[in-house]
């Protein structure tokens, strides 16, 4: 059985404050309403949250675009790691998100680490492509050159 809730609050890959959503009784019951995020539909719950969601929608859109013009600005940025190299061109440990968040640091771009999807640390010399996510509805792709160090 599904039921509608009003949410209270932003629920990740479900809404934001003020949306009607249906879910699960049992997700509603034990999950939601205990925490606060969601409620049973009314009119008066519908008014009191209305105001929240518009200054929410307003935020979100503000985010977005400056989302946007960060992602302008990360595609012409190319991120050059130099590293250790043994004999057999095999990397000494692997390259993850700190050491491009670094680097990125060193030309003013900061971004938080969430923000960067590298499923696995690179393990070998070459150019990658990392997907960056900005927004929920921004992405952006960062070329990363793993290079030997001399």
């Amino acid at each position: 059985m599904a039921t509608e809730v009003l949410l209270m609050d932003q629920v990740e890959g479900l809404g934001i404050e003020g949306d009607i959503v249906k879910v699960a009784d049992g997700y509603a019951r034990n999950f939601l309403f205990p925490r606060g995020i969601a409620t049973q539909v009314t009119e008066g719950k519908k008014r009191q949250v209305e105001k929240k969601r518009t200054e929410r929608l307003a935020q979100l859109q503000k985010e977005k675009g400056a989302a946007e013009e960060l992602a302008k600005k990360i595609d012409g940025v190319e991120c050059t790691i130099a590293v250790k190299v043994g004999e057999n061109g095999q990397l000494f440990g692997s390259v993850s998100v700190p050491q491009i968040l670094e680097k990125l640091a060193e030309q003013g771009l900061k971004l938080d680490k969430a923000k960067v999807n590298l499923a696995t640390p690179l393990h070998e010399l070459g150019v990658f492509d990392v997907a960056l996510k900005l927004h929920a509805e921004v992405t952006g792709t960062l070329k990363v050159w793993i290079v030997e160090e001399k």
